[in-house]
């Protein structure tokens, strides 16, 4: 008690030091704690980009599911955010040109416009806009043999005549200049410059929120001839979006490998 006394007599206090001692650590424990959110929110986000993603959902399942929905069901479901991978087989745009260590992947948009009524805008000046309001991305292709049956196209002779209809998914979307300037260019569309070990198992993929009307369809027939003896149907079908963005996925891994968002047509990947 006297040495206290005597402390404070000489101005100094010894429960005042305790509190600064005690203040300092407080401090110090913040600030580690601190440095390692940072660390755990920086590893997260990079798990994030980096974790392996699953396949998208086949786009005739989509498709299904929206068309089974009631019409109230439909109309609630603009602004739904869906997840699709791109057809690369059916995309004649698509090429992979590797030089060294690295790879090139583009995919030309040019000529991925929509030639359906709902899409064609005649009065377009095509100096400053596309004839073709809507783009498309292909998603899949399903095809069904439906028998076949007996019929004389050319007289005096019977044919058997085969029944096959074929279904096409697509994404149509009408935001592409979104993502770049409209340009006068055949090379046009999505890019990046990706590790050439990509190349053997690269995957597309692309996000985007649905708008109305959710799904579009369109048929094609084609009546069977003596010289095609196959009664041929083509269905289009339409999941009807806005595109938000497109991935270049390592498909063996599933690993998103980088991503292209509005403003940029054009990504890389170490």
């Amino acid at each position: 008690m006297y040495h206290d006394s005597l402390m404070r007599i000489m101005g100094f206090n010894p429960m005042r030091r305790q509190h600064r001692v005690f203040s300092f650590a407080l401090m110090a424990a913040f600030m580690i704690e601190m440095i390692f959110l940072r660390q755990v929110i920086a590893v997260t986000a990079a798990v994030a980009f980096f974790a392996p993603v699953q396949a998208a959902e086949p786009a005739d399942r989509q498709f299904d599911a929206l068309a089974q929905l009631p019409p109230a069901g439909l109309h609630a479901k603009p602004g739904e955010q869906i997840e699709v991978d791109i057809d690369l087989s059916a995309s004649t745009g698509f090429t992979l040109e590797v030089v060294g260590e690295r790879v090139e992947a583009r995919y030309r948009m040019a000529f991925n416009q929509i030639a359906e009524g709902w899409s064609w805008r005649p009065l377009a000046d095509p100096a400053v806009d596309d004839y073709y309001q809507y783009k498309f991305l292909p998603l899949q292709s399903v095809a069904v043999e439906r028998g076949e049956y007996p019929h004389e196209d050319k007289i005096g002779v019977t044919q058997q005549m085969k029944v096959s209809w074929r279904y096409d998914y697509f994404l149509a979307f009408e935001n592409l200049y979104d993502f770049y300037p409209r340009a006068v260019d055949d090379d046009a569309g999505f890019s990046a410059e990706l590790p050439a070990s990509a190349a053997g198992h690269l995957g597309l993929r692309a996000r985007a929120h649905l708008i109305e009307p959710v799904i579009s369809e369109s048929t094609t027939f084609w009546k069977a001839t003596y010289g095609k003896p196959t009664d041929f149907t083509l269905k289009k079908r339409y999941l009807m979006g806005a595109l938000d963005e497109v991935d270049f996925v390592d498909t063996s891994s599933g690993r998103i490998l980088c991503r292209i968002l509005p403003g940029q047509a054009r990504c890389s990947a170490r």
